[in-house]
């Protein structure tokens, strides 16, 4: 009796396992499969090259919801970058993060690169891919690191010194590596290398990225990418989704002319160029009032460089001593300084266009060939006012009462204190101390208001004087 309860609990125990078992494993295959897209439909590439800011934001975010509007299948973001600003790349990286729609960076073609901000990006798009012969890696932030594409330093007191000393500088560090291991946890790759490529600036080719799973794909060209990524899950805004290529076809979307506008205007050289034209604008318009083409030319062009320099990453300070320079260059011609004015203009001008730009990101810095070219012009400028002064200062007086001490007059008429003589081709009051005759000589000694004080010359002063 005993043995029969045992076997019947035992029998229990297993038939309910079993039951459990089975349960467990109906749940999973009844699980919702991942919805996978439809056949064909449309795919986008969207070009970004050269250094990562604000148009390329503008540029990529519009294309990703004009593709989600259009009901497109997939972006695709054909890259070759050697960085960009740290702001504009984490708003480049929300849009791929919320996009509906799967987003594949690609490095291509053979030779390009995705350095600095370019690494960054790769790791937020659903699908990292790179043709061989590219790279990715450097992105150390510039200010700390040295410029990207700077490869690791292997001499170990080399990395000492290449690390961060202040405080701010390894807040920047620090925040960086979180972010990027924050993306790759978020997309399963390799969280380990990505600190790596921030701390120390580490590089990989297309092969090695693809055996540290840096990378998901190496293809050699679209078409090779379409083939490799059908049916790979990717986790969208929405959920999950399986890549469905087959049947795909793409489309290029190039930059329209508002993205092509804001290149050129946050180029930081034509920011540049078109403060210093609305600066000199204002104030050439400033002392000639009326001339009015200066004054539009300049305010026109001075909004459109605050413009600018809103997007772009200034430093204010730099701003302010490109102005008061140039102001002082131009008061040295209307408050002769003997040059103090001048040369405190152009130095300001120079230490404010060096430090004008708050960032050391290729692409956003004012060439210093520049700088030297309008400093050089400015010092011209200031020297040649310099030149007119001394000169003016050496030159002999043309007017003015100074000017009439020593000139020789003509007595127009006989007079014994006072009468009217010719001078200059003027005919002027004069008072002499001796008699004087029509036609004698007489020498200018005084003025006093507007009466000649004169003497006569004698016969051998006037000798002297009708030979000159």
């Amino acid at each position: 009796m005993k043995r029969q309860g045992i076997s019947a609990a035992l029998l229990f125990i297993v038939t309910g396992t079993l039951l459990l078992a089975t349960a467990w494993l109906g749940a999973e295959e009844s699980g919702d499969p991942v919805p996978e897209q439809e056949r064909g439909g449309h795919g986008v590439i969207l070009q970004v090259q050269g250094a990562i800011g604000p148009a390329t934001l503008d540029y990529v975010r519009r294309g990703i919801a004009d593709a989600e509007e259009a009901g497109r299948k997939l972006v695709i973001l054909q890259m070759d970058t050697p960085g960009g600003l740290v702001d504009t790349t984490r708003e480049i990286n929300k849009a791929i993060l919320a996009a509906e729609i799967p987003v594949a960076t690609f490095v291509y073609p053979s030779g390009s690169r995705a350095a600095s901000a370019g690494t960054f990006i790769m790791y937020a798009s659903h699908v990292a891919a790179m043709a061989p012969a590219t790279s990715l890696g450097a992105a150390t932030p510039v200010q700390i690191g040295g410029a990207p594409g700077e490869p690791a330093d292997e001499d170990e007191e080399d990395r000492e010194r290449s690390q961060p000393r202040g405080d701010a500088e390894r807040k920047a560090l620090n925040d960086a590596v979180s972010y990027i291991r924050s993306l790759a946890e978020r997309r399963d790759r390799n969280a380990d290398w990505a600190e790596k490529a921030v701390r120390e600036a580490a590089t990989l080719n297309s092969r090695e990225a693809l055996e540290q799973n840096v990378i998901d794909v190496v293809a050699n060209d679209f078409e090779d990418l379409l083939t490799q990524i059908h049916g790979m899950e990717v986790d969208v805004a929405s959920g999950k989704i399986r890549i469905n290529t087959e049947g795909m076809s793409l489309e290029r979307q190039d930059p329209d002319w508002r993205t092509e506008l804001l290149s050129v205007l946050t180029n930081p050289t034509v920011a540049y160029l078109l403060m210093l034209i609305g600066i000199y604008g204002l104030i050439f318009e400033g002392y000639n009032p009326g001339a009015i083409v200066p004054g539009v030319v300049g305010a026109i062009c001075l909004l459109l460089a605050l413009f600018a320099f809103q997007i772009l990453p200034v430093n204010y300070a730099g701003f302010a001593l490109i102005a008061l320079g140039l102001i002082l260059i131009i008061s040295e011609a209307f408050v002769p300084s003997f040059g103090i004015l001048g040369i405190g203009g152009l130095i300001a001008f120079v230490i404010g266009s060096i430090i004008l730009m708050d960032t050391d990101v290729p692409g956003f810095g004012i060439p210093l060939p520049l700088i030297a070219t309008v400093s050089i012009i400015g010092g011209l400028l200031t020297f040649s006012i310099i030149g007119f002064a001394l000169r003016a200062r050496r030159s002999p007086v043309v007017s003015g009462h100074e000017e009439m001490i020593g000139l020789v007059a003509t007595a127009r008429e006989d007079f014994e204190e006072s009468g009217q003589v010719w001078v200059r081709s003027e005919l002027w009051r004069a008072r002499s101390t001796k008699p004087v005759r029509k036609g004698d000589k007489l020498r200018v000694t005084d003025l006093n208001g507007l009466v000649l004080e004169v003497q006569p010359l004698d016969e051998e002063q006037e000798t002297v004087e009708s030979t000159r």
